[in-house]
């Protein structure tokens, strides 16, 4: 099956699901396997154990994949919204843009299934198997050799009309197309933008992100406290970080010339009110309560720890004060209880 059979077949159906661009690669050792295996190697990926147990797959797909010829790679722009965002359960927390909706792994499935249903029509004695960045895949390497997007300097694939605010998602197939990469040239030039924005310097140098300095690390995949140097510098974000993404440049015309990079976000009265009451029920809730209402968001990905942990962080930078009784519960807290002391002295400080 040649690229420009597979193109004329699916382009109608894929754009009709929404997904931006999309392209096909051969299933192969990623180009920058050895690059991923040296930043691992410099603990850049902190307590993120799984990412060094699926090395070995990453490196080699065909462990995991073993019929696996090719890959179908999918682009979904999340730039105007991800569905489920009108059911969201935070209206004025500062929350990734991505994360703002239904969960992704589970939408982006439902649509590739769709593709799915058209590709086993035209070869029923094939496999498809359909897959999101849970799968132990360098998804953006493939996605950067079929033109999807070049590496930016903050790691993100950034597309020259399609800016960076998209998600990736994979059909895996045992057909094999003859199809050679084609990526991008690398328009990032002397940009720099995203390096000197990070609060936190997580973007080391070009292209090299250390995730245990990263907000979004801190606030969805640590299952600690984060260290007292980086704290103030999470502003209030309360579940991961787009900042490098807002001052990209090549993401404007999506915002349209809104910029949001500001460390902390401004609020009328109505939603201070709206963010206080938020911020209350996370600190007061069970952890059963937390995870029903979490349910089928990304905000399930933290827990009630990780929500409470961040929500603490949040109420010291925005200087919370009605808030204070609740800390000072928490402060009796195992777990969380050296933070909520923080927060209190924060707080007192005010």
């Amino acid at each position: 099956m040649s690229p420009s059979d597979a193109q004329k077949l699916l382009d109608p159906l894929i754009h009709s699901l929404g997904f931006s661009h999309w392209g096909l690669q051969p299933l192969a050792k990623p180009q920058s396997f050895d690059h991923y295996r040296i930043w691992l190697e410099q603990k850049h990926h902190g307590q993120m154990k799984y990412l060094e147990d699926h090395a070995a797959a990453k490196e080699n797909p065909s462990l995991v994949a073993p019929r696996a010829r090719s890959l179908l790679i999918f682009a979904f722009p999340y730039g105007s919204g991800v569905p489920g965002s009108e059911k969201f359960p935070l209206k004025s927390n500062r929350v990734a843009r991505y994360a703002q909706g239904y969960d992704y792994h589970f939408t982006l499935k439902e649509k590739l299934g769709e593709v799915i249903k058209e590709l086993q029509q035209q070869w029923p004695s094939e496999e498809f198997l359909a897959v999101t960045d849970s799968f132990p895949l360098m998804e953006r390497d493939f996605a950067a050799q079929a033109g999807l997007g070049w590496f930016g300097k903050n790691t993100c694939l950034i597309h020259p009309k399609k800016g960076s605010l998209f998600l990736l998602c994979e059909i895996l197939t045992s057909l094999d197309f003859n199809s050679a990469p084609n990526p991008l040239p690398d328009f990032c030039g002397t940009c720099t933008r995203c390096i000197d924005t990070c609060p936190t310097g997580a973007i080391e140098s070009d292209r090299v992100v250390n995730a245990t300095k990263c907000i979004s690390y801190w606030t969805i995949e640590s299952r600690e406290v984060p260290p007292v140097e980086l704290r103030e510098k999470f502003g209030d974000w309360l579940f991961g970080c787009d900042i490098c993404q807002n001052v990209c440049p090549w993401n404007q015309k999506i915002y349209k010339g809104l910029l949001s990079s500001e460390v902390l976000l401004e609020h009328s009265a109505e939603s201070a009110e709206e963010l206080k009451n938020e911020l209350l029920f996370l600190l007061t809730a069970s952890g059963k309560q937390i995870a029903r209402w979490a349910q089928g968001t990304p905000l399930a990905r933290a827990g009630s720890f990780g929500l409470r942990r961040n929500a603490l962080i949040v109420i010291a930078n925005r200087k919370m004060i009605p808030l204070r009784e609740q800390v000072l519960e928490l402060s009796k807290d195992e777990r969380l209880g050296d933070l909520a002391q923080w927060t209190l002295e924060k707080l007192d400080a005010t």
